[in-house]
């Protein structure tokens, strides 16, 4: 193996590994020795109260010290400036300031700085702030009328400051303007690399955007150049991530094709400059791939004798050291001298959160800032060492860094020291004039749109209380401290206990599952290989009963993105195969603690065998590998976490339940459904979808090979009219678990009324016309990355995919056509492909009601935006329609089809009610900096699972448990606290009939029309657990207006009490009622076919009455209104709706970067 390869295998080890094992072969290696460490601490120290004695502190550290991430103040502002300046509209930016300022409590700031621009940003805005805030009585009428005055005034004035803030921190809106205000600090001996701001690229217009203003810059730059010394020359940094739109491993190929090219030029261009030339660092999934562009571009003979080009490497990742050993060694063979600029790192709260939503098994980052600034002055070794083939470029803005890199150095000119332009000054301006040190002025050049976003990031990465920028002007803070020794703070290390492990999201109830990360090198090789033994399998599966299988026709399951690829048969159940099932079906009789370890066991199975399942899943079903694990993880989580809740049930099991799953998610809502049920006790007979019946069948070897009984678990693949109609009327099933269409799920409720125990429950998650609002101040890049995963992964065979998008008209020209570009980056084709973004849809009837739609709309010139699509495989173009709004929709669209609208933002109100009355509530998105405006929506919303600033798909098992209301499910929420309790009995009551006259039907439905609906205020909320930077709320509210039908008086005042007691509305109907809302008589069960505007009917009559309204219930249209007939029915009278929040959308995850000790 070559030294280089040898480098990448240390770097790849490093990658996860513990951050104990990290550190200590860093410093074994490369610490301080105590006299170093000594000479340090003195010198930091000293710099600290010399910087304190400074006159003019810098601005930053003058903003921090009042508005630190630990003030509601300052996250206040900075999740003002994260969106101001790109809103174009009057009445957004009035409500964004308002919604930010008014809050607030400035007056607490007025005159604390010692800055007169930090004083009087303070004393405008406590004015602000003091016009906006809400009051009573006369004082508020005339602050009402200031405000309506002032209005322009307040928003000109914040937009001023904003602007002057940002213009602190950003040397110039163009690299002319830039390099003009930086002629001053050249001339008291800085230098400068300049930075293009801006996101990373999202569409092919934006990458030739960021190219050109690169070019642009070192063509203006090349005058500057006047020294041979190219270090005495300006640099400029680039991102690559801003010079292709796909640049990620899936896309590596293309990457490498299109980018190292474009890369090359900016580099050749640099050197005929005779300027520096770094690539900027990029998040830890990235590295790997950064690496590979460095080192084609590198080898190129045209760079030879050029000793300008450089790489930014970041200390907080474990692979820090690594890196630069390859870099190293790259210099050597090529012999070459390159530049490092070693930062402490950019993202490191993002890298948190993704380790852990991708259930990796530790952080690439150290979760501690000491470790952090540890590994620092390790590398800082390191890279002087190094000073014949690396000119070391160290940014840091930290005393006591910069005292230990000088106490380390021999010769203070191979190296130099770099700030961010804003940042530092005084430190850098002492060590500069004492030293002698070079120093170079990290400088960014943009719009103000641009601007601010960057200045949110700075600030989140200082404002943290340990933070040094943010201790320097706090004199409270001895020098002594803020010059701390990170190895003597680091002690015996240990990790930050405000970050937790990935496998740890759930604390001890259960392991989060495995993850798989589609940017490691490593575990794609152990993706292809564990996948590669089924790439051409073909399996053979039957019915698995408990008894001999009769049936012999077999189906074939066929590939739907490749028709030549046969993945198997299917032995079809018969009839007498459905009896021997039911014959021999039984409830699973062990302990719950039994049979929570048994699912436990099959959750291991299922990870132990990821590549048999994630095989199949895309083979049968056309799943990409990134649904394949989502969908594996998913199915882990339901049996663990079924598993613990069965153990907290204190009611026995039902008996024996069917379960009737859905295709589009084979392997996921298939294992829960029937862990949920096994979970509580109850036998199960499962009828799969015939497109993936094999994944359900190797799904249930596993859970028989974990432990479950066959007669406990029965497996019946075939058709719906012999299987599944069968199982869903039999009257030895005691009830009915269901997701799929609307239409089916009142299919079967219709067939179960017939036969089944009336009190059998149907628990049905059906589909959804799913909305999302982008307002003004969402941010484009993020919003579209959201949506165009929302509507186009799974190919939009999703129950919670985004169908319709309101974009406020104020954005939605550019808006639109940033996302047409972003749409047209997707990769359309076979699954197997970790390239391919958007498989197939299901099968070639799902391909031609898709396409008839298209094909309508076309003919109607709806159709704003269509992709091209393989001619093999029952593929559907990603494809975007015109509308005016959601009352268009005729019914839901299964496919990679998404709906667009625009709205004023006055109407917003109008687009909720729009989106209510479809009758459907199963997912909805927004995305708007502006809580108040949020806040305002979700709460008049009808709809189950709601996603602010993120997208709206993949619901967590335990944080975002998942179900509609209305036309879109029953309840209980799946992946939720209520859910296997439905799977448990419930003690019921039964009442003989008595005698009395027929009530009126005119005068009931007058009683329920009079009768109050539920309040919107919740009744209970719940934080539920989950990754950092994200809040998952779920909150109770009453279900609507119950019928409480007795049957005796007593009964129903009873019932009554139930319900009002949980928040419901109820109307008692009985023999001898007079209350209010009280009906005097008998209902009969064919006046429910008729009457209007309730949500349940509670009953406690004998069996044959429950059955005669269940009847007529079901034959209703509409949604499914439950008969209850338990004792205790409190449970059933909540509706459960859930709000996760990416609160990190706004620039950075503040409350975890003020833990990042």
């Amino acid at each position: 193996m070559t030294t280089l390869l040898t480098h990448r295998a240390a770097l790849r080890k490093n990658h996860l590994r513990p951050e104990a094992e990290v550190l200590r072969d860093l410093m074994s290696v490369h610490a301080l020795n105590a006299v170093e460490r000594a000479m340090s601490h003195n010198r930091a120290s000293s710099l600290v109260k010399a910087i304190r004695n400074d006159s003019n502190p810098g601005l930053m550290e003058v903003f921090l010290a009042e508005y630190g991430l630990s003030t509601s103040e300052g996250v206040a502002l900075m999740c003002l400036a994260e969106a101001l300046l790109r809103v174009p509209d009057a009445d957004t930016i009035d409500a964004l300031i308002e919604d930010k300022i008014a809050p607030s409590a400035w007056g607490q700031h007025l005159g604390q700085s010692s800055s007169s621009l930090v004083n009087a940003s303070t004393w405008g805005l406590m004015l602000t702030g003091k016009v906006l805030q809400e009051g009573t009585g006369l004082v508020a009428t005339l602050k009402g009328a200031v405000k309506r005055l002032g209005e322009p005034v307040i928003r000109a004035a914040v937009g001023r400051a904003m602007k002057e803030m940002g213009a602190q921190f950003v040397l110039g809106q163009t690299i002319q303007e830039a390099v003009t205000r930086g002629k001053s600090k050249e001339k008291q001996g800085y230098t400068y690399s300049y930075d293009m701001l801006g996101e990373a690229a999202l569409t092919a217009q934006d990458a030739q955007s960021f190219q050109t203003a690169y070019s642009d810059a070192i063509r203006n730059l090349a005058g500057e150049c006047n020294s041979d010394d190219i270090r005495s020359n300006p640099g400029i940094s680039i991102k690559l991530s801003a010079l292709h739109p796909r640049y990620e491993v899936g896309q590596k190929s293309r990457v490498m094709q299109e980018l190292v090219p474009i890369t090359l030029e900016l580099a050749q261009q640099a050197k005929a400059a005779g300027m520096g030339f770094n690539i900027d660092a990029e998040e830890a999934d990235r590295l790997d791939l950064s690496l590979d562009v460095i080192e084609a571009v590198l080898r190129d003979p045209s760079l030879s004798g050029w000793d300008g080009f450089g790489v930014v490497v970041q200390a907080y990742g474990k692979r820090a050291a690594p890196v630069l050993d390859w870099l190293n060694s790259l210099a050597i063979e090529l012999d070459r001298k390159i530049m490092v600029r070693l930062v402490k790192g950019a993202y490191w709260d993002t890298e948190v959160k993704r380790a852990q939503v991708e259930g990796l098994k530790d952080f690439p980052v150290f979760t501690r800032k000491v470790a952090t600034d540890i590994s620092y002055i390790c590398c800082a070794r390191k890279l002087l060492g190094m000073t014949d083939r690396i000119y070391p470029q160290f940014a840091t803005h930290n005393a006591h860094t910069v005292a230990s890199i000088l106490e380390m150095a021999t010769d203070k000119d191979t190296f130099e020291f770099q700030r961010l332009h804003g940042m530092g000054d005084s430190l850098h301006d002492l060590v500069l004039k004492e030293n002698g040190t070079r120093c170079r002025i990290y400088a960014p050049v943009g719009a103000h749109r641009d601007l601010l976003a960057y200045l949110v990031r700075r600030l989140l990465e200082n404002g943290a209380n340990s933070s040094f920028v943010n201790q320097i002007v706090d004199k409270t803070v001895p020098a002594e401290t803020v010059a701390a020794d990170p190895f003597e703070v680091h002690g015996a290390g240990g990790l930050n206990a405000a970050v937790q492990m990935p496998s740890d999201l759930y604390g001890a109830e259960r392991p989060n599952s495995i993850g798989w990360d589609l940017h490691d090198d490593d575990d794609l090789d152990a993706i292809a290989a564990a996948r590669m033994p089924f790439h051409t399998h073909q399996w053979q599966m039957q019915p698995l009963i408990a008894g001999e299988v009769h049936g012999t026709e077999a189906r074939e399951g066929r590939n739907p993105a490749d028709h030549s690829d046969l993945v198997g048969t299917v032995i079809q159940s018969t009839h007498q195969d459905v009896d021997t099932a039911l014959a021999a079906a039984s409830p699973w009789n062990e302990d719950a603690e039994t049979r929570a370890r048994v699912l436990n066991t099959a959750a291991d199975l299922y990870e132990a065998n990821f590549g048999e399942l994630f095989a199949a899943l895309t083979r049968e079903a056309g799943k990409t590998p990134l649904d394949a694990i989502s969908e594996l993880r998913e199915a882990v989580d339901f049996l663990r976490y079924y598993a613990v809740r069965g153990t907290e049930l204190n009611s026995p099991a039902r008996g024996i339940m069917a379960c009737v799953s859905p295709w589009n998610f084979p392997l996921a809502i298939f294992t829960g459904q029937i862990a949920a049920a096994l979970a509580a006790g109850n036998g199960v007979v499962a009828k799969p979808a015939d497109p993936t019946a094999i994944v359900a069948s190797i799904a249930v070897g596993f859970m028989h090979d974990a432990g479950v009984p066959v007669s406990a678990l029965q497996l019946l693949p075939g058709r719906g009219s012999v299987v599944g109609a069968r199982v869903t009327s039999d009257p030895r099933i005691k009830g009915v678990c269901f997701t799929g269409s609307t239409q089916t799920a009142q299919t079967i409720n219709r067939a179960m009324a017939n036969e089944i125990t009336p009190s059998a429950p149907l628990i049905a998650e059906t589909g959804g016309l799913n909305a999302m609002i982008v307002d003004s101040t969402a941010l484009p890049e993020q919003a579209i990355k959201d949506i165009v995963a929302s509507a186009f992964q799974s190919a939009g065979q999703r129950c919670s995919a985004l169908r319709l998008l309101y974009v406020q008209e104020d954005v939605a020209a550019p808006f639109l056509e940033m996302l047409y570009g972003a749409m047209d980056e997707l990769v359309v084709g076979n699954p197997w492909d970790l390239a391919t973004d958007v498989g197939p849809v299901i099968n070639a009837g799902a391909q031609d009601e898709i396409m008839d739609y298209i094909k309508d709309a076309r003919v109607q010139n709806r159709v704003l935006k269509e992709l091209n699509v393989p001619t093999n495989g029952t593929f559907v173009a990603p494809t975007v329609l015109k509308v005016s709004g959601i009352a268009d929709l005729e019914k839901e669209v299964f496919g990679p089809v998404m709906h667009v609208a625009t709205y004023k933002a006055a109407d917003l109100d109008k687009v909720v009610n729009a989106i209510n009355a479809t009758g459907f509530g199963l997912t909805f998105g927004m995305h708007s900096r502006i809580d108040d405006r949020i806040e305002q929506v979700t709460s008049q919303l009808n709809v189950g699972n709601m996603y602010i600033n993120r997208n709206q798909i993949g619901a967590i098992v335990g944080s975002q448990p998942f179900g509609g209301e209305g036309l879109s499910g029953t309840g209980p929420k799946a992946g939720g606290p209520s859910y296997v309790k439905r799977f448990a009995s419930e003690k019921s009551l039964a009442f003989s009939m008595p005698t009395g006259p027929v009530a009126d039907q005119a005068t009931i439905q007058a009683a329920i029309d009079k009768t109050p609906r539920p309040s919107r205020t919740a009744i209970s909320r719940l934080q539920l657990p989950g990754p950092t930077g994200e809040s998952n709320v779920l909150s109770t509210y009453g279900r609507g207006v119950f019928l409480c039908l007795g049957p005796t008086l007593e009964a129903a005042q009873n019932q009554a009490q139930i319900a009002r007691a949980h928040g419901c509305g109820a109307v008692v109907i009985a023999p001898g009622a007079q209350g209010q809302a009280d009906v005097d008589g008998m209902l009969t069960p064919d006046q429910l076919g008729t009457l209007s505007g309730f949500d349940a009917v509670v009953s406690w009559a004998n069996e044959s009455s429950l059955r005669e309204m269940r009847t007529v219930l079901a034959a209703r249209d509409g949604a499914l209104i439950p008969l209850i007939n338990g004792e205790d029915f409190g449970d059933r009278c909540h509706l459960e709706r859930h709000i996760c929040v990416d609160t990190t959308a706004a620039g950075g995850n503040a409350s975890l970067l003020a833990q990042a000790s």
